[in-house]
């Protein structure tokens, strides 16, 4: 058996279009070469796949079978050729992007490459995404000691309170972190940036929580279940009724990082620190 491609393509460009007139059009190809690559592929599959007549084209049982095969053949290879030879560039981040920095990072880039999309992928692993392939740089806001990646730092962002509006910290304009330390703490042991060795020696909090992700955190926390501590990105890019926002007084800056695959870096990466850089000023 010999099938090749440009016969899929053939065969999915009739059933669409309906007429080999138009298919021909569509494919930007002669009348004559869209009719010899079914026949060849009619040929290599030892059936008939089409019917025709004068004025119409119709798909046969075995055409019908066959059909819906060549477009996901076709899928495949397209996303073969897109993973190899990339169109846009995916930036994979766990919690949030970079916050309120993220729009003029947008903006910035789409100026510089217009032919090449920035798009942000959320993805709750480790990585970002980066590990899984869905994405070619990562936002990493925790360490990230894993010889496959290189890093570099970007920016820093302030440390936010989330608790719920019905707490009495949600009425001061800051709180400190031994006030939180009074209450059950969520945290998210694979993607948060706050563990109990936030706190100082002795003072950590009496209670913790386990969660997953930020949409379960932000459901405890609105819920009055927890407290939480996060990035300022969070509280920029994730608002949720019955939760509130607060800076943290006391305690450290996050460093934001961009993580890529330390053999494959993708291309125009110094492009993109240097604009996220720019981006955090």
């Amino acid at each position: 058996m010999n099938v090749q491609l440009r016969q899929l393509e053939a065969l999915v460009a009739v059933a669409d279009a309906g007429t080999f007139t138009d298919a021909a059009a569509r494919l930007g190809l002669s009348q004559a070469a869209v009719s010899r690559a079914i026949a060849g592929l009619e040929a290599a599959l030892g059936t008939r796949l089409l019917q025709r007549t004068t004025r119409h084209v119709s798909l046969t049982a075995s055409g019908a079978r066959v059909l819906p095969a060549a477009r996901r053949v076709l899928e495949e290879v397209a996303h073969l050729e897109r993973t190899v030879t990339p169109s846009e560039l995916r930036v994979g981040y766990a919690w949030a992007a970079l916050g309120k920095h993220t729009r003029r990072l947008q903006r910035a880039w789409a100026a510089a490459h217009p032919d090449v999309p920035l798009v942000f992928v959320q993805s709750g692993t480790a990585t970002a995404g980066l590990g899984e392939g869905l994405a070619d740089v990562a936002v990493i806001r925790r360490p990230l000691d894993d010889a496959r990646f290189d890093t570099t730092r970007i920016g820093a962002e302030a440390r936010y309170a989330a608790v719920a509006t019905d707490n009495a910290l949600a009425r001061r304009r800051s709180v400190r972190m031994a006030e939180l330390a009074r209450y059950t703490v969520a945290l998210d042991n694979r993607t948060g940036t706050t563990t109990p060795g936030l706190w100082p020696p002795g003072a950590a909090p009496a209670s913790t929580r386990e969660s997953h992700g930020v949409d379960e955190w932000l459901t405890l926390i609105a819920a009055g279940q927890a407290v939480g501590v996060t990035s300022e990105a969070t509280a920029n890019q994730n608002p949720r009724p019955g939760v509130a926002y607060r800076a943290v007084r006391d305690a450290p800056p996050i460093e934001v990082r961009l993580a890529w695959w330390r053999d494959d870096p993708p291309s125009r990466l110094a492009e993109l620190v240097a604009l996220a850089r720019a981006a955090y000023g």
